[in-house]
């Protein structure tokens, strides 16, 4: 009989605070919180003892740490892949990352057309990427100043925007084929089949030199430990 897999999948990245277990892919438990306090470093360890005693199981069972990787709030990031690392390093198994454009773009069900998911990064700009309907990244993210033929070239079709940053994008773009879907924020709930499709092909990180991905520079200041 086949070994059940069982991934800790951890999203930081926004003011949602979310955990969630995958055992094969499905998702046997999850809690999340969104609130714009950012409260992550209280939330977090609450969340991923309150999940792992929910699916019924003990950190032992665990096969891998999977976390949303960026961008996104930058504090929010240190917190998550801080903790994600020292799990995997504690517990000696994978660490595994998600680019959270990609987490929140899977939030969309059956999407006939494109998916362009919108983190907000301040005043008009967006970190944005661009999704098929078949959940493909045909776009690499990037940073966008929002401007009114933002994402032209796409709306020929039907595209889906989501994410903290829809309110402004719908503000500024006006077109038949947008589609805003608002109050969306990257989820664990998201998480679990994909971090099990990278475990099955063994895409690990490197636990000691992984990092968030930014995207933007910025100056670090330091970040309390966090005991789980």
């Amino acid at each position: 009989m086949q070994k059940d897999i069982y991934i800790l999948n951890l999203e930081t990245s926004t003011k949602n605070c979310s955990v969630s277990i995958g055992k094969n892919g499905k998702v046997i438990a999850l809690h999340e919180l969104c609130e714009a306090n950012f409260s992550h470093a209280e939330k977090l360890p609450q969340f991923i003892k309150k999940s792992i005693a929910d699916a019924k199981i003990t950190f032992a069972n665990l096969d891998a740490i999977a976390v949303g990787k960026g961008p996104g709030s930058y504090t929010g990031l240190r917190i998550g892949v801080s903790s994600a690392k020292g799990l995997s390093f504690g517990l000696d198994i994978p660490l595994l990352a998600i680019e959270s454009l990609e987490i929140l773009a899977n939030a969309v069900s059956n999407p006939k057309g494109y998916i362009i998911p919108l983190l907000d990064a301040r005043r008009q700009e967006v970190y944005t990427s661009v999704f098929d309907a078949n959940y493909k990244q045909i776009k690499p993210t990037f940073s966008h100043i929002l401007e009114e033929n933002s994402f032209a070239e796409y709306l020929q079709n039907t595209v889906f925007f989501l994410g903290d940053g829809t309110p402004k994008t719908k503000e500024i773009i006006s077109h038949k084929n947008a589609i805003f879907l608002e109050n969306y924020h990257p989820s664990a709930k998201e998480m679990s089949n994909i971090s099990y499709r990278k475990f099955l092909k063994k895409q690990f990180e490197d636990v000691a030199y992984f990092e968030p991905f930014y995207l933007k520079d910025f100056y670090v200041t330091p970040t309390k430990s966090i005991k789980i």
